[in-house]
């Protein structure tokens, strides 16, 4: 698939137009519905969109992402669309704004094509979690995409979009990326403003990106970047382009990864492989030690369901989230609503979380 670069330079030698490219992203997205990437198509939207963004390119007033389509993972607040975390909680929600971020790109004249499968309330490394079932890996249906955010990952290798916005609490871009063969960018925190992203664990999450090439993620990345008054944790450091590339890099390689019980002997042969040619490129590779690798998982497991327990006690069924009908008082009202609306992997987090 063609980098973004070289696609808006066709746009701008008017080989192809806005309105012809979503017609063809909307041709594949139907015939490979079968890998339930998407669970809301923004066909007529898009297409409208694309119209009015082909006469800004034509009069040399359109935005820097005029002709890329996107998808947003279900958990990214889009203003008069459905935002539901591909939960039954929240079943049928609108967002009655936008996330800061998606509304950088959308200033940038970026397409959005629909929103996209997701593990529920982004929980989950497979999006099996998910109230729409499963997102399939585009190129091998019997295995999973990753998670959580495997729609956006399964989007962008089945070339059903440009690039996608997933986000990332603890692997959510990087292992659907890595599973599906594309590139996936989790931001340092505070990179990227929070506020539209339906929280999980706020001292972890990030909105990041999913794309086929690393220039493009890097662009969506700088777009995005920023610091956001509706965010206290948003970081007021500008961004630091990579336009001044240095010829040789010195990269660090965790050496308990490599050491790891756990770790796949085809990929230790590919990985290391890889770093072999790293160094005959006159790149530096160094091994380091880190020795609390093992605790990372526990240590993130207490913080982020501690974390959810409290993000998502404002799932009632009283003020928000969706309500059970049956329910003689309030606190029967309450645990019908949240055990009908969430799914068994976000019980298990909130239980957990609620321990803790």
């Amino acid at each position: 698939m063609d980098s973004f670069a070289s696609i808006q330079q066709q746009l701008l030698n008017g080989n192809t137009s806005c309105v012809k490219r979503v017609k063809d992203f909307l041709s594949v997205i139907v015939s490979k519905q079968h890998l339930n990437a998407f669970v809301e198509v923004f066909a007529e939207e898009a297409l409208q969109q694309a119209a009015l963004i082909d006469e800004k390119i034509k009069n040399k007033s359109a935005g820097k992402l005029a002709g890329m389509i996107i998808g947003i993972k279900d958990n990214i607040c889009y203003k008069n669309h459905k935002t539901e975390a591909c939960s039954n909680m929240l079943k049928g929600f609108e967002s009655l704004f936008t996330a800061t971020a998606l509304q950088r790109l959308i200033d940038e004249d970026v397409i959005i094509i629909g929103r996209l499968n997701c593990d529920e309330f982004a929980m989950g490394g497979s999006n099996e979690h998910s109230a729409y079932g499963p997102a399939l890996n585009p190129f091998d249906t019997t295995r999973v995409s990753g998670g959580s955010s495997g729609g956006s990952a399964v989007a962008v290798a089945a070339q059903l979009c440009d690039a996608a916005l997933g986000s990332d609490t603890g692997g959510s871009v990087r292992q659907p990326a890595s599973f599906c063969g594309v590139y996936g960018l989790k931001p340092s925190y505070g990179r990227i403003s929070r506020k539209g992203l339906i929280a999980f664990g706020s001292s972890f999450d990030q909105i990041g990106v999913l794309a086929n090439h690393a220039d493009d993620a890097e662009l969506l990345l700088q777009l995005m970047s920023g610091h956001d008054e509706g965010d206290s944790t948003s970081s007021t450091q500008k961004y630091a382009s990579s336009e001044k590339r240095k010829s040789h890099y010195t990269i660090a390689v965790i050496k308990q990864c490599l050491e790891a019980d756990g770790l796949d002997p085809e990929i230790k042969v590919h990985f290391s492989a890889y770093l072999e040619k790293l160094k005959a490129a006159g790149h530096t590779v160094k091994l380091v030690d880190f020795p609390l690798l093992n605790k990372m998982v526990p240590t993130y497991y207490i913080l982020t369901t501690a974390e959810a327990s409290s993000n998502l006690g404002r799932y009632s069924g009283l003020l928000y989230g969706d309500r059970a009908n049956a329910g003689e008082s309030v606190d029967e009202l309450v645990s019908n609503s949240r055990s009908e609306g969430f799914g068994r992997e976000v019980k298990r987090r909130i239980l957990l979380g609620s321990f803790v």
